[in-house]
């Protein structure tokens, strides 16, 4: 685990880049746009990094305690994010799968922002046999040190894979044999639905649920049946219940076959 979660500063930022460094996003304090500053964005945009202007304080905030003596780090008006441990790519979810003689099974959060749910999704995923978690650049939150505390160390055995875009990103796995399900409540129920097989469940962010395109993508949409007056779950609960369903019905094809 990164112990670093923030690279401050004009030149350790700049290195930071170049070096091919996995960074979250970068941060620069609003109405900068000084030769340096201009070129080190122009830099982070060319590596496709997502940028965003703040406030000072927020900068402040960030490196509270990263200088010597515990003192405020030296910002220069620049943080690079990094992640808080190290993300993997798409083909470790199905070499994962490969080893353990298994179809891969995955899930894709879109826009959940919430670094608790983010780590508490992960911890359920590597809990019950899923083979990886895909989440987006943009508008969705990363593995920092909160999330991975949340995960209790799952993302140690897990693949967390960030994408620039979700959308592309399923198409690929169709393209691959994998069947996508989207939850949502307007799908059809659990109950009469076959997750089975190479298949990945897309979540939706908090508030929002899957975006109306994603949803034209997938190959279905499934709901979890509610039986109280509440018509909804937060991201993390919703998951552990999909992936939970997906194992066990997993098993019983298992059993079936076996008898």
């Amino acid at each position: 685990m990164n112990e670093q979660e923030y690279i401050f500063g004009r030149n350790s930022v700049r290195e930071a880049i170049k070096s091919g460094e996995q960074i979250d996003r970068i941060y620069v304090q609003q109405g900068l746009a000084d030769g340096s500053i201009r070129e080190l964005l122009m830099l982070a945009r060319q590596n496709s990094l997502v940028v965003s202007e703040v406030p000072r304080s927020k900068l402040d905030s960030m490196c509270a305690g990263l200088g010597p003596g515990e003192r405020p780090g030296n910002h220069q008006g620049i943080v690079a994010q990094a992640p808080a441990f190290r993300y993997s790519e798409l083909e470790d979810i199905f070499e994962l799968a490969q080893v353990r003689g298994e179809q891969p099974f995955i899930l894709i959060l879109e826009n959940v922002q919430d670094p608790h749910n983010l780590g508490a999704v992960i911890r359920s995923a590597e809990a019950l046999g899923a083979h990886g978690v895909i989440i987006g650049k943009r508008r969705s939150a990363s593995l920092t040190a909160a999330a991975f505390k949340v995960s209790c160390g799952a993302a140690q055995y897990i693949p967390v894979v960030k994408v620039a875009n979700i959308n592309q990103t399923i198409e690929s796995l169709k393209k691959r044999s994998v069947w996508v399900a989207a939850a949502d409540m307007d799908g059809q129920p659990l109950s009469v639905s076959d997750l089975t097989g190479a298949f990945a469940i897309v979540i939706g962010g908090e508030g929002e649920g899957v975006a109306k395109h994603t949803k034209e993508l997938c190959d279905l949409t499934v709901k979890i049946e509610m039986g109280g007056r509440t018509t909804s779950l937060n991201a993390s609960c919703a998951a552990s219940i999909l992936i939970y369903e997906k194992r066990r019905q997993e098993l019983v094809k298992r059993e079936r076959k076996s008898n």
